[in-house]
This record gives C-alpha cells, structure tokens and sequence, in this order.
C-alpha cells in the first residue's frame, strides 16, 4: 500500500471561517493542557524510566468535562492533536528531535480529521467534513477512483487563504526498474546543481530578486502601529510576497525533480546537512533561497513512484578533490578555485568533476562499475 496526498484551495463560508478559527484555537489549546501535564510528570519521573512508562497521560476527554466548548469542534482533530504531542516525545526520546515546545497564536494553524463512517466525501466542487458539513473547493485535478480517503489537513496561511491536503491510500506497487541511465548532481549554491553532463538547473534565486521589494514593504511595516488597520494591510501585503516567494520556488523544484525522474533511472547526490553548512559557512540566505532539501525530497518520491532510485553517498567523499580522469586526490582545493586541474592534465570545471565523480561513486554503490 502506498499513500499519496492531494491538496486543494478551500472556500468556506463566514460561518465556516468561524468555525475554523474555533478548531484552529481549541486543537493548540488541548495541545498545550497536555504538553503542560505531561512535563510536570516527566520532570518527576525523569530520573525513573520504568516509572516514568508507567504513567498515564491526560487525553482530551478530560478536559472536556472542565471546558465544555471544546464539544464544539471535530473531536478527531483534538484526539490528532494528542498523537501529534506523543509523536513530538518520542522523537524526543529517540534524539530526533528537541523538547515539545508549546504552541503559540502566531504558530501554524492546521488541524488534522480522520475519515470514520463516511464522515468525509466529495461531491461537484464540495467536500463534506466533520462539524464544517459542506465546503466548497477548487478541485483542479481528479482524485483516481482507487484512492481511498484517509485523512484531511486543513490549514490557514498567513495571508488568509484556506487549504485542505487530502491523505490518499492506494494499492502500488511499483516495479523496480533496470538501472540503465544515470546523473549524478553536485550541490550549487547559486544553481541550484549541475549535473555530470555539465547542464546546470540555473536556479531563479526568486528570494534574492525579490528582497529590495521585500525590504522596502517590511520597513514600512515597522514603522506602522502594531495593531492598527494600516498594520494589518501592510503587514498582508508582506505575507503575499512570503507567500509569492515560496510557491514561484516550489514551482520550480517540482518541475525539476520531475525532469529528471523522466530522463534518468538513478539520480546520485550527497547527503549534505544544510543547516550546518549555512551556519558553517554564513551561506543561510542562499541555503533558504534554493531549497535543496525540499528538491531532494521531491525527487525521491518521484523516482520511487516509477521504481527507480535516488542514491546519496556519504557528505564525507571528496567529490570535488577528485580528479574524474585518473582518481588521483588533490590535498586541498580552495571555494575561490572553479576549475579543477590535475597532475595527469586533465582540466574540468570544478561542478562538474565533482557531479561525475558522485555519479561514478553511485554507480560503484550499484554494483554498476
């Protein structure tokens, strides 16, 4: 079985809008009363594992009885946000993760239903959900007939727009394809990659094009009175450009992870941490800007879908040392250096030796070479 979620623009009534903001409240609420509890039980026990999973935690039956508004609301997105605390502890406890943090106004609201007796249908533009009954919404694409609903995210953005992400669960089982053709791809900070055949993805760098514009709205924000109407239709007009930002960039990572899933059967990169990187190397807006992990992920899910592979090697292999003609290695090679030289006279640019030299550690991990 394989999941796959499919997400459209909601259009809710004032009512419904109403009704949302209520849910949105009440699943950080109960989110909150719980963290709340189970910190002052986890500072008793802490010392005492065994004593410590032993305990019983508070479930938001409880505080219904105390809060009777919360029988407002979709009792699945309470009981959601009970699994989504327990799974914010467990990768707590297994070193995933920090420590739960509680859940402010400013933070993201979304809350998540379950599909319980047909309780959640679609019909001619509309979508029946739990308390919210009928909303209408922008079905831009077909859900197939053999995707069984699961579960539904509804979220609010910061510039007022409503979204629900349908969760789907399918019959798929995709049928390993022969390895015939490979690329391997070197991390660029102002391409987004090049690739071993030496074509660059030649990011649009949409965060930098727009940041005078971006700097000029936030500066007339600041100077506004935190509050006011004028506060608020600036400070709307500044998530719209956020909001412009990431959907030009999300744009453009799906259709280069899916170019290349159609052209290749295995795609090598490196396993980079590119929080430490941008830290290390003061490189966090450019990091921020291309979204190289964002890309990553899509192109996994794209290549698994048509049983091919991503393979990463290990950050540590000097992919950019290396020369691609002899495998000799070079001791160092400074960032300012872009082409690469050998003893043996081969000369490349630096990218692209590098992506040949992933690509060709890729196929060696395949059994290829």
């Amino acid at each position: 079985m394989a999941n796959k979620a499919y997400q459209f623009r909601l259009y809710p009534t004032k009512e419904q809008e109403q009704l949302l903001a209520k849910t949105f409240g009440c699943v950080r609420f109960v989110y909150n009363k719980m963290l709340e509890e189970r910190i002052q039980i986890y500072e008793k026990f802490k010392d005492d594992k065994e004593a410590l999973k032993k305990q019983t935690f508070p479930t938001p039956a409880k505080y219904k009885k105390e809060f009777p508004w919360l029988k407002e609301v979709d009792s699945l997105a309470l009981a959601n946000a009970q699994l989504n605390l327990q799974k914010a502890f467990q990768n707590f406890f297994s070193g995933r993760a920090g420590f739960p943090k509680f859940k402010n106004r400013k933070a993201k609201q979304s809350y998540t239903t379950n599909v319980v007796n047909g309780n959640i249908k679609l019909s001619d533009g509309y979508i029946k959900l739990p308390k919210l009954k009928w909303v209408k919404f922008k079905q831009h694409r077909e859900i197939p007939a053999h995707h069984i609903i699961k579960a539904c995210t509804l979220t609010k953005t910061k510039t007022g727009k409503y979204y629900i992400s349908i969760l789907t669960e399918y019959e798929h089982q995709p049928v390993p394809k022969e390895v015939q053709t490979v690329v391997g791809l070197d991390f660029s900070m102002n391409t987004l990659y090049v690739d071993s055949e030496g074509k660059r993805a030649n990011d649009p760098r949409f965060y930098r094009k727009a940041l005078e514009t971006l700097a000029k709205e936030q500066r007339i924000l600041s100077r506004r009175k935190k509050g006011s109407n004028r506060w608020h239709k600036q400070r709307l007009k500044v998530a719209k450009l956020h909001e412009k930002i990431a959907n030009q960039r999300k744009d453009f990572l799906h259709k280069e992870s899916h170019k290349l899933a159609k052209l290749y059967d295995c795609v090598v990169i490196e396993d980079l941490n590119m929080k430490g990187m941008s830290q290390a190397l003061h490189f966090g807006q450019s990091v921020h800007d291309n979204g190289w992990g964002m890309f990553t992920s899509f192109l996994q899910y794209k290549l698994e879908e048509q049983g091919k592979k991503l393979v990463k090697i290990d950050k540590w292999f000097p992919s950019s040392k290396t020369c691609s003609c002899c495998g000799q290695v070079r001791e160092s090679l400074s960032l300012s250096e872009r082409t690469f030289r050998c003893e043996c006279g081969f000369e490349s640019d630096r990218d692209v030796n590098a992506a040949i030299n992933i690509k060709h550690e890729g196929m060696k991990r395949l059994a290829i070479v």
